[in-house]
């Protein structure tokens, strides 16, 4: 069993519990199963709550085209019936002893999450393990389930910022499944039938696409044991080979509109960003601080709403997917303002190119990001969460404590260097949703002289 200790400065929150002091000590261990499973765990007996995440690698992207949203529909329902138990029951037993079990999907991975007391542990570990190996798909939750969600996609359909972001999708990923809607459309979802629900989970819950990890009240030899408990009879692998093919978005940014009668206009935009495994992620991190994730600390909030007043926010994110990254901008304004904002962002998107940032900005940036990093340890289940991601990501057991190492490390000449590589204007595809602008009026012809005599 390998282990490493975190020492972590600042108030932390553990479990439900506030605790402020110097220094809360995180020790991370890499834990080992009889039957050959891995996890990692955060061990902390200070309140009796025990937090376990799990993923497994393949998400909605994997869905096929003609039954896209099959994911996210699977993991509404795996809670709805499981065993010998209907959907009433199954609910019933979470209910009444405070056990919290959710499923989710994003385009690259399947998620659960358990959140447990100790007391009720052994009937946690039941219910999910029948969730995982016998959820029932019973008539009356599919159906019902179905439409909620075909009932939540009509009303994104209208939604200007879920069009906005559909249509950027489609934009930079054209024919490829990042491109498609990731929740699928009404007609879609309504094609899914139990049966391939059923398949579904066949084809994705195996210990070879596994990754988990677990925080709070339990020891490693006791995770050992409720990891084969729970993922033991999985199957090894699935046989599913579908992966994600490699995409970059278009060198060639373009602007495209998207009429629709709103007094804000919403306005997307992005370009070829950075992968998480790309040696250059931790500069990158600290540049989108500066530039537009940093919010009333960054250039493009101060640029565009505090010295002009042209919206109420503006942000930028690195999105990394498993087969592609974008570094991506929002914003919110007044339609007849929204060509402005658009200018104003790429003129700011040039002048970082070429120039960076400066060194008092670097220092700021740098301050935040590695005094926020203890915050984000903010519960057992935060905990456990991002052990989870430092697995898939492939950070490595030490990866929480030597973060903010990697954050101090960066140079000046580190950022105007990944600048000049991510932002260039003329890369950027921008999508505008709102109303068409109107040309400005041409001046009234002047009345022609009266004839004289």
């Amino acid at each position: 069993m390998k282990t490493f200790s975190l020492k972590l400065t600042g108030v932390v929150i553990a479990g439900a519990l506030l605790f402020a002091g110097p220094a809360l000590a995180l020790t991370v261990k890499e834990v080992k199963s009889p039957g050959g499973l891995t996890a990692y765990l955060a061990e902390d007996h200070t309140t009796p709550i025990i937090a376990i995440t799990f993923g497994f690698r393949g998400g909605s992207a994997l869905d096929p085209a003609a039954k896209q949203g099959l994911s996210g529909m699977a993991v509404s329902l795996l809670d709805e019936g499981a065993g010998e138990l209907d959907s009433f029951a199954f609910q019933s037993a979470l209910e009444d002893r405070a056990i919290s079990l959710r499923f989710s999907d994003d385009r690259d991975m399947i998620r659960g999450n358990l959140i447990t007391t100790t007391p009720n542990a052994a009937k946690a570990y039941e219910l999910m393990h029948l969730a995982l190996t016998k959820p029932r798909f019973d008539a009356e939750p599919v159906e019902r389930i179905r439409r909620q969600i075909q009932v939540g996609l009509a009303g994104r359909q209208e939604n200007p910022n879920r069009i906005a972001s559909k249509t950027l999708m489609e934009t930079v990923f054209p024919n490829h499944p990042y491109g498609r809607e990731d929740g699928g459309t009404p007609e879609t979802v309504a094609a899914v039938t139990a049966d391939d629900l059923r398949a579904w989970v066949k084809s994705r819950f195996a210990r070879d696409r596994l990754l988990i990890a677990a925080s709070g009240d339990i020891t490693p030899a006791a995770l050992g044991k409720v990891m084969d408990q729970l993922f033991g009879d999985l199957p090894k692998a699935t046989g599913l080979n579908v992966t994600v093919p490699e995409i970059e978005p278009p060198a060639k940014g373009q602007v495209v509109r998207v009429e629709k009668d709103i007094p804000q206009s919403i306005v997307v935009m992005a370009e070829k960003g950075l992968k998480r495994s790309d040696p250059d992620w931790y500069v990158a991190t600290v540049t989108d601080y500066i530039f537009g994730g940093g919010s009333f600390a960054s250039r493009l909030m101060n640029e565009v709403r505090e010295k002009r007043g042209l919206a109420y926010g503006v942000s930028t994110s690195m999105v990394p997917y498993d087969a592609a990254a974008l570094i991506y901008a929002q914003v919110g304004t007044r339609a007849d303002q929204a060509d402005t904002s658009v200018a104003i962002i790429r003129e700011e998107w040039k002048k970082m190119g070429e120039h960076g940032p400066t060194q008092k900005e670097l220092d700021d940036a740098k301050q935040y990001l590695t005094g926020a990093w203890p915050l984000r340890f903010t519960s057992t289940g935060s905990i456990a969460d991002i052990l989870l991601a430092v697995q898939r990501d492939k950070l490595g057991l030490d990866y929480i404590d030597k973060r903010n190492s990697m954050i101090e490390a960066v140079t000046l000449e580190d950022a105007k260097r990944v600048s000049k590589r991510l932002y260039d204007p003329e890369g950027l595809t921008v999508v505008i949703v709102g109303p068409t602008p109107k040309p400005p009026a041409k001046p009234a012809a002047k009345a022609a002289p009266a004839p004289k005599g």
